[in-house]
């Protein structure tokens, strides 16, 4: 009877991380997180942000969603984390593949072949994932249409005003705030956001009486504060219905009925002329490029000659105009921005003169900082209204948001202008003196 044949024992199981790790850096060209896969093995620099791959879905769903909306929904989903400061690991990963650029790993196929071979051992290999239940945009219809840009709108301000009420301060501003007091401790948010509004009134002259038009008013806070503080009669617009029915609410409650009229209506539906100012916060960049010299030539029309516009805009290099495929599909559809120079060609070519721009961009640094702030220190409440993905989907838009400025990949700025006169009358201030005047000699 021969004795039973030795049973050779079986090659050790490598652990998922190095193996993740190794098609990352073939990849990437280098390393720029800590690896933790989902069999608890670690692999990747020490001292570097580490994201957590908690299951094989997580690559998948990068191999059928490939890039940035792979990743986001990844996050969104829980499948995909990152320890510590989620602003802290953008970086890095942002940095890499910055600092790399486009070279030469990326675009050989033997890369992308050994990715998905590595995918492929690691069990990650199986039918597309389902998306997030976080709400995805499904616009219709051509771009930028009346029933489109309504349903844009709608799609990101219309989550619910109760959600914004806890995200943002009283005023109820979703804006970049202006921070003239950075390093004392008792100024905030509420109080940046204050000093904003009074910025603008004060840069369009706004005095009692003066008909101040408000394009995309948002929940009100311009239109708001210039009638209680500045006396000017507003006539607010907006494509949000539940902001329309907030600033109604509070007009009345303030008693400012006599002052304050709120419309549901597109910009291109503003009936009336001869405004005195107009202003459009944070609104063209929902207008779309082609559409953006109509738009121009409308708020030129709106003004009486003299009246004055301030324009206040988020930019972006020509390379990349819109979102992103993240912000595209989760936060604000159908958004289109532009270098700065570019916007201020288009109010000049359509009658305008730009008469002073000023550069906020560090100053939505803070700003989204603080919502931020917000939104981790009331995590559970805002879990409680809107559901576990949707926090996460806001957790990366800030995060990634407040990083985009930070590292100058995306601007922020005011521009005034005026619509030329009949005559040779001079009809801005000689100097800036009384815009920035210090508060206790207002």
């Amino acid at each position: 009877m021969k004795p039973p044949a030795a049973v050779k024992p079986s090659a050790p199981v490598k652990p998922l991380a190095p193996r993740l790790a190794e098609a990352v850096e073939g990849y990437l060209g280098g390393m720029p997180v800590r690896l933790r896969a989902w069999d608890g093995s670690e692999a990747g620099p020490a001292a570097a942000p580490t994201v957590v791959l908690r299951s094989p879905r997580a690559l998948r769903r990068l191999l059928w969603q490939p890039g940035e909306l792979g990743l986001a929904q990844a996050y969104i989903a829980g499948d995909l984390d990152i320890e510590g400061d989620l602003t802290t690991g953008l970086s890095a990963v942002w940095r890499a593949v910055r600092d790399r650029g486009p070279g030469p790993h990326r675009n050989v196929p033997h890369r992308h072949l050994a990715a998905a071979l590595t995918a492929l051992r690691c069990g990650a290999i199986g039918p597309r994932p389902p998306a997030p239940g976080a709400r995805q945009a499904r616009l219709r219809g051509r771009p930028h249409t009346t029933d489109r840009d309504r349903a844009a709108i709608s799609h990101h301000y219309d989550l619910s005003n109760d959600w914004y009420a806890l995200l943002l301060d009283e005023s109820m501003a979703y804006s970049c705030a202006y921070w003239t007091r950075p390093d004392d401790p008792h100024y905030g948010l509420a109080e940046a956001q204050h000093d904003k509004l009074e910025l603008i009134c004060r840069k369009l002259a706004l005095a009692p009486g003066t008909r101040l038009l408000d394009v995309g008013c948002g929940w009100g806070s311009l239109s708001l504060h210039a009638a209680q503080h500045f006396g000017a009669r507003v006539t607010a617009v907006t494509l949000s219905r539940e902001q329309r029915d907030f600033v109604a609410a509070r007009v009345r409650e303030r008693g400012l009925d006599d002052l304050v009229k709120v419309h549901l209506r597109h910009y291109r539906d503003i009936t009336g002329a001869d405004y005195d100012a107009v202003c459009a916060i944070e609104m063209g960049e929902h207008v779309g490029a082609a559409q953006y010299p109509a738009f121009a030539g409308r708020l030129h029309s709106l003004l009486r000659p003299g009246g004055r516009l301030l324009v206040q805009q988020m930019s972006r290099t020509g390379a990349a105009p819109g979102g992103g495929a993240f912000i595209e599909s989760y936060i604000a559809p159908d958004m289109h921005m532009r270098p700065l120079g570019d916007t201020v060609s288009l109010l000049e070519n359509a009658g305008l003169d730009v008469w002073a721009v000023e550069s906020l961009r560090e100053h939505y640094v803070r700003t989204i900082a603080a919502w931020y702030a917000t939104l981790e220190g009331r995590w559970a409440d805002f879990v409680a209204l809107a559901g576990l993905e949707t926090a996460r989907v806001w957790r990366l838009y800030l995060a990634g948001g407040g990083l985009a400025f930070a590292e100058r990949r995306m601007g922020v700025d005011q521009i005034l202008a005026v619509r030329p006169g009949t005559d040779d009358v001079a009809s801005m201030p000689a100097t800036l003196h009384d815009w920035y005047r210090p508060r206790e000699t207002r």
